[in-house]
């Protein structure tokens, strides 16, 4: 069996950045920029003060206290222009432009205005209370590179700028197939021997908070027949297949079979790993990928974002070294453990006065959602450890979407 390292690694030396496409600005979180972010104007076009107050000469502000005149208001969005001359001022609110030949500002808590007077008691120096225009960048500036992913600051920065039209690299077409005679749609009644299709729903979840918003989702029977039709329709509409169960060694396990049947390579079958042992890898030409996950609910979810993710982010352009989030965290408690596979175990985040840390959480196994639902991602087990103890630092593979 190949390591999940080397498992990794065959996946991303053969998934290819897609094309780009113009996305609306609303439309492009999670993508990756296919150009340049430049600014606009420089950043801020103007000085302007940081805090409501007043706009004075600085040179006015020598001897305090002192008393000078209010000539006028600037607000925010204003484009009023009145001039401070000696001994006046100018009342300004946050993000307001300085007035000419001021250059400092005093805030409103340290001063008394009455009868269009105001009164300072602390002399200020130049400069204070001012964003400079400039300050953060200039025209023509690189604000963000190609290739940058757009989050919600991103994306609040491009509208800054005036980009209400973005080129981004498109996201992969993802379709997922269940297979399995026990499984029922989530809303049947059912049997003991049969089990509601949880897999599917919670595949389709994750795709969609790593921003992949083409994704079909079907349940497919046991029948090497319809699997391998379905699986040629679906290869000729979507660049990603996600499989799951049908990848072990069972009577009606029969995926591998399939790859052959359409033609796919297959690049890996088998990772020495816990969960996830049973994990496929395979290619069709065309930068077309499939992966046959297995059909426990945390293994399949560990394949997911230990292989799959990272091929889809790889696909977006996403740099390959951010490809598999990875957080460096200290056990909470001591883990242990037997074996001789590379380990995942379920991990819940524990925020403590001196920083974050991580604990194992007890699981019946890889069909445990109970205990899945319950966990913020997986701890990465080295193979062949016995003993972790509490305070050693560990791997941690977040699964949430807010802590990727």
């Amino acid at each position: 069996m190949i390591t999940p390292n080397k498992a990794l690694r065959a996946v991303l030396e053969r998934v290819r950045p897609l094309g780009t496409m113009r996305k609306p600005l609303h439309d492009a979180l999670g993508c990756c920029l296919a150009e340049n972010l430049l600014a606009d104007r420089d950043m801020p076009p103007a000085d302007c003060s940081i805090m409501d107050g007043y706009a004075v000469r600085s040179a006015d502000m020598v001897k305090c206290p002192c008393t000078v005149r209010v000539v006028g208001e600037v607000a925010a969005g204003s484009a009023a222009r009145p001039r401070v001359r000696a001994g006046t001022c100018v009342r300004v609110l946050t993000g307001a432009n300085i007035p000419p030949r001021a250059d400092a500002v005093v805030m409103i808590e340290q001063t008394d205005e009455t009868g269009g007077l105001v009164t300072f008691q602390t002399k200020v120096p130049a400069g204070s209370n001012i964003r400079k225009r400039g300050e953060d960048a200039k025209r023509g500036d690189v604000l963000l590179g190609k290739g940058a992913l757009l989050g919600p600051v991103q994306i609040g920065l491009c509208a800054a700028v005036g980009k209400a039209e973005l080129k981004v690299y498109a996201r992969p077409h993802v379709a997922v197939l269940c297979t399995g005679e026990e499984l029922r749609p989530v809303s049947a009644r059912i049997r003991a021997h049969e089990l509601r299709n949880s897999n599917g729903p919670a595949l389709f979840a994750a795709l969609l908070a790593c921003g992949c918003t083409n994704v079909s989702l079907e349940v497919v029977p046991d029948d090497l027949g319809v699997l391998t039709l379905k699986v040629k329709q679906v290869m000729t509409e979507y660049h990603v297949l996600v499989l799951t169960g049908g990848v072990s060694v069972g009577k009606y396990d029969f995926v591998p079979e399939v790859m052959a049947r359409v033609g796919a390579a297959i690049r890996f079958h088998g990772v020495a790993m816990k969960p996830g042992k049973p994990t496929l890898y395979a290619t069709l030409p065309g930068n077309r990928h499939i992966f046959g996950l297995p059909g426990n609910p945390l293994s399949a979810m560990t394949s997911f974002y230990e292989f799959v993710l990272p091929a889809l982010r790889r696909m977006s352009s996403t740099p390959e070294k951010e490809c598999r989030p990875t957080m460096r965290l200290p056990l909470g408690r001591a883990l242990r453990t037997k074996g001789e596979r590379v380990k995942f175990v379920l991990g819940q985040l524990l925020w403590t006065k001196t920083g974050p840390s991580v604990r194992a959480l007890k699981s019946h196994g890889s069909a445990d959602l109970v205990a899945g639902a319950q966990a913020d991602g997986v701890i990465v087990v080295p193979a062949g450890s016995q003993e972790l103890p509490a305070g050693s630092h560990v791997e941690f593979r977040p699964w949430r979407s807010q802590l990727w």
